[in-house]
């Protein structure tokens, strides 16, 4: 049998036990002294976060207190002075942990005013504030925050009332009162559109009045300047046609009947300096040309010659409605017709495109610009048509408005002088509860739409005519109703449209047309039902003779002392084909007042070349903060802004409303 000996296993057990220890106790150890340490960071850590949150607090607060005190850059740490926090110079250490408040400069991108870390201009109103919070034990570490704090005391100047811009320089520019019941005595800036001390919102029944001859009803009007060329067409107890020539060079004008035709009766009119063109209901002379020069009885010369005639058609054709441009003549018919016809030699008017063009309705009324005719029909379901006559003898309908109300076109206005008119303006018969003027976008001739919200009702009277004036006005006229004479503000195409002025005529009116004369006059021609007066004239405008450009420059506005002028808001109206655009200046005081101080107007890219523009009736910016050569300097004391406006269009003016500047104390 064989003895086992345990003696050898037991050592070696020992060894083993004995290397195990070496090696987890010094682990256990280090590992007992990192949780220690770690707890330590922790509290540390949380500690110092409290540091900092009561830092950047304590900064707030001195901010706000006095910003002249706190925006001073360096480095400090918060402390208390009495009850209020106060920023001491210098870091502190309290309880191991070291506090740094850094206040810096910001800068900014002169065009976005983005804050941008590298070159842009600075803004006196934002300083960028960094707190840190740091300790080297039991590791070295630190956090910090980055704060960008803002003036809150800053200041602001508004231009607003006609008193605040009647301070300014206006070149081709003035002032109009708008009403306004929260702000007494509003006023904005506008072109030099038209008027000669006349309103269109303010207008007299009739500064002049003529009696037609005869007892016919009137209903065809057109005018030029200096002439009036006025119809019957509702019965035939008048005359065809009667030129009143009107002096230009007065007001009110004098009003003269130059001579008449007779023998038709007449359903439009159109007039120029040599001819006068009538469409009737005369079968084989649905259309007569006249000669405004020749005459059937000189000396007397108070008959027109007949110069020629165009043939529509036989049976029940009659002429509708015409407009000659170019020597061409283009013509509805009861036919549902268009015509076009070459009328150089007006004894023997050719025809340009055949048999004609069909319309969907009956064009009531028919205007040119540019290359595209603008005709509004008594069709329900398209009351306006759109028709490229760029070629003459194909004339082509490219668009129709269809509106969906079971309305039918009454007439259209377009501004003829304008090759690429944005916009029509349409009436319709009135029917309880719907619309019937509408301001219609054919910037797109084969998509003709309404207007976002541009529609008016005019209230029970059944719209006769429609034309658009000076200032961003437009007039209809009608029958029946309560007014027959309406002014419509169509200045703000986006909200609701309104009536700045109504006349009653208690005969009707049965057309208008509109002239802007080249002394800056501007007049409204309407024909009434009043047998003893027929044709009235009304003084228009806004007070200021019409200019393509102008520019309003305001007074100086000194806050008394050197500021930062930080950034500015305008508010403006820029109807179709109107601009606006706003420079800046701030120059030095001299000898102690803004007298005599000289200005350098600037855009927003710091040059006399840049402008700041509209986007959605808002001009708005960053006022650079910079020195230009010669004089513009900001921070400084005497400050001006210039507004430039355009219009490429007489009917319309852009509008400054108002603009306010804010600076910092």
């Amino acid at each position: 049998m064989r003895l086992i000996s345990y003696t050898g296993q037991s050592l070696i057990e020992l060894l083993i036990v004995i290397g195990l220890l070496a090696i987890l106790l010094p682990v256990l150890f280090y590992g007992f002294i990192a949780g220690q340490q770690g707890r330590n960071q922790e509290d540390q850590q949380f500690q110092a976060v409290s540091l900092l949150k009561e830092a950047s607090e304590a900064v707030r607060n001195v901010k706000e207190a006095d910003w002249n005190t706190f925006a001073i850059d360096g480095n400090y740490h918060a402390d208390v002075s009495g009850n209020k926090w106060v920023l001491a110079n210098g870091p502190s250490t309290f309880n191991g942990l070291g506090e740094l408040i850094n206040i810096a400069d910001v800068y900014r991108n002169p065009t976005s005013q983005q804050i941008v870390t590298s070159g842009g201009t600075l803004d006196p109103s934002t300083k960028k504030v960094t707190v840190t919070v740091s300790w080297s034990t039991p590791r070295s570490s630190s956090i910090s925050s980055t704060l960008y704090l803002t003036r809150l005391t800053n200041l602001a100047k508004t231009y607003t009332t006609t008193n605040d811009f009647s301070t300014g320089t206006l070149t081709n520019t003035y002032v109009v009162s708008t009403p306004n019941t929260l702000i007494p005595n509003d006023g904005e800036v506008d072109l030099g559109a038209g008027g000669g001390g006349g309103n269109w919102c303010q207008p007299s029944k009739s500064i002049t009045q003529v009696d037609l001859p005869k007892q016919g009803v009137a209903n065809a009007i057109s005018a030029i300047e200096g002439s009036v060329f006025a119809g019957t067409g509702n019965n035939a107890s008048g005359v065809s046609f009667a030129k009143v020539t009107m002096t230009t060079n007065q007001d009110p004008p004098i009003a003269t009947i130059s001579a008449t035709f007779d023998g038709y009766k007449t359903n439009s009119v159109f007039g120029t300096n040599n001819y006068a063109f009538l469409t009737t209901n005369t079968s084989g002379s649905q259309v007569v040309i006249i000669y405004l020069n020749q005459f059937t009885d000189p000396p007397t010369n108070s008959k027109y010659l007949q110069a020629g005639s165009i043939n529509l058609g036989s049976g029940n054709v009659t002429g509708q409605s015409i407009f000659v441009s170019n020597n061409l003549a283009y013509v509805t018919a009861s036919n549902n017709k268009f015509y076009v016809y070459d009328v150089s030699n007006p004894s023997a008017p050719v025809a340009k495109n055949g048999t004609g063009l069909t319309l969907t309705g009956v064009g009531e009324k028919v205007l040119v610009a540019g290359s595209y005719a603008y005709v509004a029909t008594n069709s329900t379901e398209y009351p306006l048509e759109i028709i490229n006559i760029s070629n003459p003898t194909s004339p082509s309908i490219v668009g129709k408005l269809e509106i969906d109300t079971g309305q039918t076109g009454i007439d259209v206005y377009v501004n003829t002088s304008v090759s690429n008119p944005t916009r029509a303006y349409l009436v319709t018969n009135w029917v309880s509860g719907k619309k019937d003027f509408y301001i219609v976008d054919v910037s797109n001739p084969s998509s003709p739409t309404i207007h976002g919200l541009s529609s008016y009702d005019t209230g029970g009277m059944n719209p006769t005519g429609v034309t658009v004036v000076t200032g961003n006005r437009a007039i209809v006229v009608g029958t029946g109703g309560t007014y027959q004479y309406q002014v419509i503000d169509i200045t703000n195409e986006t909200g609701t449209l309104s009536a700045c002025a109504t006349l009653q005529y208690s005969t009707g009116v049965y057309g208008v047309s509109s002239v802007l004369q080249s002394n800056g006059y501007a007049y409204s021609y309407i024909i009434t039902g009043d047998a003893n007066a027929e044709l009235k004239i009304i003084l228009g405008g806004s007070g200021g003779q019409y200019t393509s450009a102008g520019t309003f420059e305001s007074a100086s506005f000194d806050p008394s002392y050197n500021t930062a002028f930080n950034r500015f808001t305008a508010t403006v109206n820029t109807p179709p084909q109107t601009n606006i655009q706003l420079q800046i200046a701030i120059a030095a005081q001299v000898n102690g007042t803004c007298q005599g101080a000289n200005y350098t107007y600037i855009g927003p890219d710091q040059t006399t070349n840049s402008y700041f523009t509209p986007a959605s009736g808002i001009i708005s910016g960053g006022i650079p903060y910079v020195s230009v050569s010669p004089y513009y300097i900001n921070p400084g004391r005497c400050f001006r802004y210039k507004a430039y406006l355009s219009s490429t269009d007489s009917t319309k003016t852009p509008a400054l409303y108002d603009i306010t500047i804010n600076y910092s104390p």
